[in-house]
């Protein structure tokens, strides 16, 4: 009975084809075969129930032969390949004569492989371009690859390598924990650590929802920023944060976190045992001064409009701050940032365009894992700059940023953004003008 069932199904596709194969020859060839399906139930050739029979045994036929010819374990649920690649020029403008304005262009390239296993078991393993960062490695806050050397060939670093296990996922509780070199758990801005930052070590998220629109989540971490030979006081990184996101109205919505990081044996932190990228904290030969036991709070509040000119959907308008104090340093230990951003790129025809101000104090926080792109210039030595004269970013900065992002489809962004920058401790020199205006251009394509 069920084969004449699927040879009725069959025939009746294989007429829809024939009698309409010009009008839908070219929607076969733009369209998955779940949407030509779709075209068939419209046209009243297939019913909703025998189009979801169709797509189940055409699932389940794929994923068979895609287990054969690919010799995945029994296990795997789904294989899945993903990534960006993003294109930026960037320029660098300053106020002081003794700095040098220059322009350069770089790329970021990234491709993720992902698989997902029974019992709520998923594996991950990504690779990023990057450039090296001395001996260590590539750079642990940025992606970004410079076009120069004469087209020399460029390096490829291990970004992600995890397993995650979604212990559990059901009703209003949800519990995930995640072992190895992961995505960042912890939900703060770029203040706090840079985006392209990731950590390695242990992370758990832990969520409840009390009401139908409100969440709590409990996100904890610990991670490893060293592993010493020839000790057992290894540095380590650990934070615990608690967020409350709630959704008011079907048009106000809100965001707030508490959390709190700690850094153990800092003094092995040196430039001579972890990559020496960012400046900003105060020295005492070649070790911080200062620990770091920051407290961090953020809150955002965002109100929906029904429709916007020249956007497509709803349009959000949401502002934001966060505010950072370290209690381990004494002078120059908080930071805080405020912003406000209209509409949100991502999905086909929509934008946003945002404005943030920061301050970020010298021993806020530990100079390392802070936003890359977020820098001044030192016109020479500082408690702030052990080392040589130049552009660093890093703490002991403040300033403003501005970004403008369109999405022309659900693929391709394009962005600019540009930051108008100064040191807040400025070396003792002659002329010790920081200033910088850093601009970027993006285009970023996803898949």
């Amino acid at each position: 009975m069920k084969t004449k069932i699927n040879l009725v199904k069959q025939i009746k596709v294989a007429f829809l084809t024939i009698t309409f194969a010009v009008p839908i020859a070219f929607i076969a060839q733009a369209q998955s075969s779940d949407a030509l399906l779709d075209k068939l139930v419209q046209k009243g050739i297939l019913t909703v129930k025998e189009a979801n029979e169709l797509k189940e045994e055409s699932d389940k036929d794929f994923k068979n032969a895609f287990a054969a010819k690919t010799g995945l374990a029994d296990w795997v649920n789904s294989f899945r390949i993903t990534g960006d690649i993003r294109g930026r020029y960037e320029g660098f403008y300053g106020d002081n004569p003794s700095f040098v304005d220059r322009n350069r262009y770089r790329y970021r390239a990234r491709i993720a492989f992902i698989a997902s296993m029974f019992d709520n078991f998923e594996a991950g393993l990504r690779l990023t371009s990057g450039e090296p960062s001395g001996n260590f490695g590539g750079d642990p806050i940025s992606g970004n690859t410079s076009f120069r050397d004469n087209a020399s060939k460029k390096f490829l670093y291990v970004d992600l390598a995890y397993f995650k296990w979604n212990a559990i996922n059901s009703g209003d509780w949800k519990l995930e924990t995640t072992v190895g070199k992961m995505e960042n758990p912890f939900v703060y801005s770029d203040m706090v650590f840079d985006p392209d930052y990731t950590p390695e070590g242990f992370g758990l998220k832990l969520s409840y929802s009390p009401f139908t629109k409100h969440k709590l989540t409990l996100i904890g971490g610990l991670f490893v920023l060293d592993e010493l030979g020839s000790s057992t006081r290894d540095p380590l990184l650990a934070g615990v944060q608690l967020r409350w996101d709630a959704n008011w109205t079907t048009k106000i919505s809100s965001s707030m976190g508490v959390g709190f990081l700690s850094i153990n044996n800092d003094d092995k932190l040196t430039p001579a045992e972890v990559p020496d990228v960012n400046r900003g904290n105060y020295y005492t030969g070649t070790r911080s001064r200062y620990g770091f036991n920051p407290v961090v709070t953020d809150a955002s509040l965002t109100y929906m409009l029904d429709k916007f000119p020249l956007y497509s959907g709803p349009f959000p308008i949401k502002v934001s701050g966060e505010y950072m104090n370290n209690p381990a340093a004494i002078g120059d230990n908080y930071a805080w940032s405020t912003g406000i951003t209209f509409g949100k790129a991502g999905k086909k025809n929509s934008w946003e365009i945002g404005y943030n101000y920061k301050y970020l104090g010298a021993n806020a926080w530990w100079e390392e894992l802070t936003d890359s792109d977020f820098g001044a210039y030192y016109a020479g030595v500082s408690p702030s700059n052990p080392g040589l004269p130049g552009y660093y970013s890093g703490t002991n900065v403040k300033g403003h940023i501005v970004r403008l992002v369109y999405s022309p489809t659900d693929f391709v962004t394009l962005g600019a953004k540009v930051f108008f920058t100064d040191l807040i401790d400025e070396p003792a020199v002659k002329n010790p003008d920081s200033g910088i205006v850093r601009m970027q251009v993006d285009m970023t394509l996803k898949f």
